[in-house]
Parts: structure tokens; sequence; C-alpha cells
């Protein structure tokens, strides 16, 4: 019998990131964050933690985000995604709905 080999991360953390790599699986793990019905206010800024990470360890951060880690993360603390998620909600009770969509400048 043929034993299959699998190849196994140090963490599903570590797999994760690695996955965020690719832009299309960042928009799509940012979408369903948006769309969980969960709400979790730290749902948001994890994700978007996530993705950043995957960024800097791709070496694909902009100016922009690679000028003021310190003030992104003050940010992210300090709205804990609750002001993200009333904002998708009121949204959607007016029939329209956020989508997170990939921009002609992300670098691969």
């Amino acid at each position: 019998m043929n034993e299959a080999k699998i190849l196994v991360s140090d963490s599903w953390q570590d797999a994760l990131i690695e996955s965020l790599k690719n832009p299309e699986e960042a928009a799509a793990y940012l979408s369903a964050a948006l769309e969980s019905e969960d709400s979790d206010p730290q749902l948001i800024r994890a994700v978007i933690q996530d993705v950043i990470n995957a960024n800097i360890r791709k070496n694909n951060l902009s100016e922009a985000a690679t000028q003021n880690p310190e003030k992104l993360n003050k940010m992210l603390s300090e709205i804990a995604g609750k002001e993200i998620y009333t904002l998708v909600c009121l949204l959607n009770s007016l029939g329209f709905s956020v989508q997170i969509q990939l921009v002609g400048c992300v670098r691969s």
C-alpha cells in the first residue's frame, strides 16, 4: 500500500497567512469576514491584520501602508470593527452590500 505524503504547516496560522499571499484569497477572506452573521467586532480587525501579515511576508505593502504601521494598528485597535459592521448592516438594510474587489495597483 502506498503512503500518501501530506505537507503539514507549522501551524494553521502559517498556512492561512501563506494562502493570503494570493490576492484573490485575501479578497475572499475579507469578504467572508464582512458577510459574517457573527459580526464579532474583533473579527474584522484580526482578518485585516492577517492580510497585512501576508503582504509583509511577501514584501508587498504599499508605501502608505508601510509608512505608518503603528497608526494602522492604533486605528484597528480603536475601532475594533464595530463601526465597520454597523455600516455593513445599515447598507444591507437599505438593499446594498459591501464588496471587496482587487484594484489594478495590486502587486503579485
